[in-house]
């Protein structure tokens, strides 16, 4: 009885209670997890630095996309010389993505710091911490949806990704449209996400499509997914798709028509996205610059793309089917629906590939065992990749351009004059203006498609056919010869007695890659007239 009373007696001091700790993956998640800020902090300095490097190692060209279709834009918007190409002509290229560099180059010549280097990278690396930011915002999206460790496992295939590393920096709406995903993404309705908002990633797709009008391609099943769990789809609709959709094709419109002059001339305005839909699409224009067959991004594309992730995503496919399904869903329809497209490009398919580093980094959790020795195998294969692709394959027209760029510094009553060059290569081999930044002479082979003419032959093409007529047709004089010609090793033998007979010395050659093919040599050979 007196240890009863003992249990039973109440006084003043309250007696400590303590409660038995417990085990569950919820509370050790809290207990373990370290400060949010620092984590985010940590993860934001990691991201960015490692984008600047990404940025700085990256010194390859890719596609002519990269320059031709941004760079060269943005520097005739600012500096009134260059070159548009013909989708600028028939307003199929929306002005909002070189107008961010048109912003940045017009700020530079302000300030008088226009200079050629500053042309060149200040793009690439706002391009790279757009990319950093995403990056972010992917791993805090993958920590609210899964455990810490799935998290940081999906960021490390995430970060370590080599086409991601090849791509991501450079100056391609592919780029931009991927980055934009990646953030949209964070804030769609995923099972478990914590971050959802409607309003927030339908402007970030709406901005992608405004970007590049195939994000739509890639975001199709993910609305429709949304659109079905909705439980007031009225409201969806009235106060989410309608409005975003619509001030985002006004707002392009609107800046579309400012730069291609029909703003205030009374012409017809110019709806980029459908312009590009009729050409691409429904007049298969697409198909002029080369064509694959249907199962090429099945059997070698996306193989190509997620590299050596390949075999943990297949693996992490069968673990997570079922949870996200509708990313899956996504990838499968993206890769169809471009399988159905005549021409196929790896760039292509790059938006969904954010999507697939998710299966990747369960498969990794789930190894175990193998876990490490997967990791160090997935990191040293795609850094080989990364680093040969981004320093040493096809770097020829980069370097080229750094080479012409050395005559424009030259200045003085004794100094030569600024060479006239002749690009004697596939047409947009390398880029134009924005690399050398001063207004020397230069022609390159044109090759718009057809569109309509009957019997056409792009100048390219009539050149391949025969180099020394085409020579001698458009150079009678030797007065209107070139004083340089920039051609490809494989050419040079075709054209060699045009070469000699002109007096014509090689003064350079330059590496370009180890897997010469068709009319892209090896290296390329700077010929200068004396």
């Amino acid at each position: 009885m007196e240890n009863i009373r003992t249990r039973l007696k109440f006084g003043n001091k309250p007696q400590d209670v303590k409660l038995r700790k417990r085990k569950s993956q919820l509370y050790s998640k809290e207990d373990e997890s370290p400060n949010h800020g620092e984590l985010r902090s940590r993860v934001v300095g990691f991201a960015v630095v490692f984008r600047l490097i990404n940025c700085f190692l990256v010194q390859t060209s890719f596609v002519p996309d990269e320059y031709w279709q941004s760079l060269e834009v943005s520097h005739r918007m600012v500096f009134n010389y260059g070159y548009v190409t013909w989708e600028w002509k028939e307003g199929i290229r929306g002005f909002t993505y070189p107008l961010l560099f048109a912003f940045i180059y017009k700020i530079l010549y302000f300030i008088d710091y226009d200079s050629v280097h500053l042309l060149i990278w200040l793009p690439r690396i706002i391009q790279a911490l757009f990319a950093a930011f995403a990056d972010v915002r992917f791993f805090f999206l993958i920590r609210t949806l899964e455990s810490r460790d799935v998290a940081k496992w999906t960021f490390f295939c995430h970060m370590c990704s080599w086409f991601s590393w090849y791509c991501c920096t450079r100056t391609l709406t592919n780029s931009m449209e991927t980055t934009i995903t990646c953030l949209a993404l964070s804030y769609f309705p995923l099972p478990g996400s914590k971050t959802h908002n409607s309003k927030m990633y339908l402007t970030l797709v709406a901005l992608a499509v405004v970007v590049r009008p195939t994000a739509l391609i890639v975001w199709f099943p993910l609305v429709m997914y949304h659109f079905w769990l909705e439980d007031n789809k009225l409201r969806l609709i009235t106060q989410s798709l309608i409005p975003i959709g619509a001030l985002a094709v006004v707002i392009s419109t609107v800046i579309d028509c400012i730069f291609y002059e029909k703003f205030l001339s009374g012409s017809q305005w110019t709806v980029v996205q459908f312009n590009f839909l009729k050409f691409n699409v429904l007049h298969s224009v697409a198909d002029f610059y080369g064509s694959h067959p249907w199962h090429w991004y099945i059997t070698q594309g996306f193989a190509v793309v997620i590299g050596p992730h390949l075999p943990l995503f297949l693996h992490g496919c069968s673990i997570a089917f079922k949870k996200y399904k509708v990313l899956l869903a996504a990838v499968v329809w993206t890769i169809t629906v471009y399988s159905l497209l005549p021409h196929k490009e790896f760039r292509f398919i790059y938006p969904v590939l954010p999507f697939c580093m998710i299966f990747c980094g369960i498969s990794l959790v789930n190894l175990k065992a193998w876990r490490r020795t997967a990791a160090v195998a997935l990191l040293v294969s795609n850094l080989a990749a990364a680093l040969y692709t981004g320093l040493i394959h096809q770097r020829g027209p980069l370097d080229v351009m750094s080479h012409l760029q050395t005559r424009c510094n030259v200045s003085g009553p004794s100094s030569p004059p600024l060479p006239d060059v002749l690009f004697l290569m596939p047409c947009h081999s390398t880029p134009y203006y924005s690399h050398v930044h001063c207004p020397m002479k230069m022609r390159f082979l044109e090759c718009p498609p057809d569109l309509g003419e009957k019997g056409y032959v792009d100048e390219a093409d009539r050149f391949y056919r025969d180099p020394l007529r085409w020579l001698r047709t458009s150079f009678p004089y030797k007065s209107s010869i070139p004083t340089m010609l920039v051609l490809f090793d494989v050419l040079e033998k075709e054209i060699s007695f045009f070469l000699k007979g002109n007096k014509f010395v090689r003064t350079a050659e330059i590496f370009h890659t180890h897997f010469p093919e068709g009319r892209v040599g090896g290296s390329i050979f700077i010929y200068e007239r004396h």
